[in-house]
């Protein structure tokens, strides 16, 4: 990925993540200069849409562009500390979201989704 920074483009050390205990969400992970991981949950249904049109509200929004003959989406993520514009190849994105739906098929999330797992692990952590 590659990110704007004054102007200039700078190569950014992303993570993207799927699994099928969280099958709505991807995981989007930076890597900061201190070599921390900031991470973003982002809704799939969004990456997928992102790769045809315009799509997300709030803090990240994603559409495609052709950007100096390169095929990309751009993705715009914002938060309380400033704004942050990345773009990632649109042919890797593409493969990313076909290898998730191998994972959890599109529509068949609330099927691989174990509710009583997700509300064990909010609650043991709860005071009794």
């Amino acid at each position: 990925m590659f990110t704007v920074l004054h102007g200039q483009p700078a190569p950014v050390v992303t993570r993207w993540s799927y699994t099928a205990e969280d099958p709505y969400a991807v995981t989007l992970a930076v890597r900061t200069r201190q070599d921390r991981w900031v991470e973003w949950l982002v809704a799939r249904d969004l990456v997928r849409d992102a790769l045809s049109g315009p799509a997300g509200f709030g803090d990240i929004r994603m559409s495609p562009q052709l950007v100096q003959g390169y095929d990309i989406v751009e993705i715009e993520i914002r938060s309380t500390d400033g704004r942050a514009v990345l773009e990632v190849d649109r042919d890797l994105l593409r493969h990313f979201v076909e290898s998730s739906s191998e994972v959890v098929a599109f529509g068949e999330e609330s099927e691989a989704l174990d509710l009583d797992r997700v509300i064990a692990r909010l609650t043991s952590s709860c005071p009794e």
